[in-house]
């Protein structure tokens, strides 16, 4: 609720400026002052999304994953997945490979969040990303740390997204202990699951959890802030692991085939 009252209070804000200028009468908004009146109006909706309480902590709905051994409890979460038609082999060796480049919108997105980057130098990160590096190793070299993994099966990764002022970094083996207020850790996994047919299912889930209420609230009016563009890097990101990884698999099969006999 809290990311649509945002995101339709933005696009009211959107058009009422539109109309101070030119009024949009298609949208019913015949003057200028009425054009204000929406932006304004926008304004508000918009700041009650943000400012609506953070959802309330739940429970893992997939127990068998690595991801639910650090952080079983959580108040902010997204899900996605698809379906792969290579092995588990050749989906891990994509998802550990696949690059910024190869995920359609990734740097478009991030630089929206980072726009600091297209005015000066930045190291890599998750949100500066070298172009042609696999975005797991840019990932893990910049906050992020590998909590768990299961060859062929799920790797999950953490970091913490927000740490009281003066913290130090926290070891990595803190993780699913630290209780501490002011923090909020974040783990994303990507699981392969086989199906019959010989495809699996490749799945990626984020989740958060904030140690405090006013951590909570803080890091809410951000999540809803970031969600649709976050939602839309995960499902980039599983095409372009879909991609690579049947990719291969199609060229290895064309090879195969053309092989003497």
């Amino acid at each position: 609720m809290g990311v649509v009252l945002a995101y339709a209070g933005l696009a009211l804000v959107a058009a009422g400026i539109i109309s101070v200028a030119v009024p949009l009468r298609f949208l019913r908004i015949r003057t200028r002052r009425v054009g204000a009146a929406v932006a304004g109006t926008g304004a508000l909706i918009a700041l009650a999304g943000l400012l609506l309480p953070p959802p309330s902590l739940r429970r893992s709905l997939h127990p068998a994953s690595l991801i639910d051994r650090f952080l079983p409890e959580f108040q902010f979460s997204e899900f996605h997945e698809r379906r792969v038609r290579a092995s588990s082999a050749e989906i891990f060796e994509a998802i550990r490979n696949v690059s910024a480049q190869e995920i359609p919108l990734f740097r478009l997105l991030t630089g929206i969040r980072n726009p600091r980057r297209l005015f000066g130098r930045q190291a890599g990160s998750i949100l500066n990303p070298p172009a042609a590096r696999p975005i797991l190793d840019v990932a893990t070299a910049s906050g992020f740390f590998v909590l768990a993994e299961k060859e062929h099966r799920e790797i999950v990764i953490g970091t913490f997204v927000a740490r009281p002022v003066g913290a130090g970094a926290q070891p990595p083996g803190e993780f699913a202990a630290l209780s501490a207020p002011g923090y909020a850790k974040a783990a994303m996994n990507f699981r392969v699951e086989a199906q019959t047919g010989g495809s699996c299912l490749v799945t990626t889930e984020t989740r958060v959890l904030a140690t405090d209420p006013a951590t909570a609230h803080r890091f809410a009016a951000y999540w809803r802030v970031i969600y649709p563009g976050s939602a839309l890097i995960r499902r980039m990101w599983l095409l372009a692991i879909a991609r690579r990884a049947e990719k291969r698999l199609s060229t290895s099969g064309t090879h195969r085939a053309s092989a003497p006999r």
